[in-house]
């Protein structure tokens, strides 16, 4: 993993908005790329000076590059089918177990839960599979996975100049990264709960009644 992450800073020193946007792609997609290794150190940098990058400009790279990743995700998703992933995600991670538990989030919350996953671990780079599979309206997907994406990568932005030192950027510790990003925006990460619950608890009062309940 550390030589991972240290080729990962080489290529958004090197490469600037288009590495940010390469790792935010891989991130969203099948490959388990931290995000808290990319946005921060990347925002970091762009407060550096000399340097050519802005912090939006990272938070609309990084945007771009979940996207572009979570849309890979889901036209591969949707043309291939459920059989084929099932029989060949295990060899990129992606379980079963996960594709059903990704799967049963998305038919329970629908479009908010798109936005919503796009803020939590392990959902977040699954969700575009079956979104795809059961052939969710790409429009919608996209304008979710938009603003959820833009969300996290705004609130990692902002905490990269705060909490990473250039000790951290020469050592490239990976856990050293994501305990000082998580350490500091946890108020940050509370209101994401809370409206996420808020959303549960409102999406469950309003739900329509099942049959059974109608004929009681």
């Amino acid at each position: 993993m550390h030589q991972f992450v240290l080729t990962w800073f080489g290529w958004v020193e090197h490469w600037h908005y288009y590495g940010v946007i390469l790792l935010m792609a891989m991130e969203s997609s099948i490959i388990p790329v931290p995000s808290e290794v990319v946005i921060p150190p990347a925002a970091f940098l762009a407060t550096q000076p000399g340097s050519s990058m802005t912090v939006w400009g990272v938070v609309l790279a990084g945007t771009f590059g979940s996207w572009l990743g979570a849309s890979l995700s889901y036209w591969i998703s949707r043309w291939v089918g459920r059989v084929v992933v099932v029989k060949f995600g295990k060899y990129f991670m992606v379980s079963e177990k996960k594709l059903e538990m990704a799967e049963h989030w998305l038919h329970r919350y629908e479009a908010g839960g798109i936005f919503f996953a796009r803020l939590l671990p392990v959902i977040r780079h699954l969700i575009s599979i079956p979104a795809g599979i059961i052939r969710m309206g790409f429009g919608m997907f996209s304008v979710m996975t938009i603003i959820g994406s833009a969300l996290w990568c705004s609130v990692l932005a902002y905490y990269g100049p705060k909490v990473i030192t250039p000790e951290m950027m020469q050592s490239a510790d990976t856990k050293q990264l994501i305990d000082a990003v998580k350490h500091q925006s946890h108020l940050i990460i509370a209101g994401i709960l809370v409206l996420c619950i808020l959303y549960f608890v409102v999406l469950k009062l309003t739900a329509k009644p099942s049959k059974t309940d109608a004929t009681s």
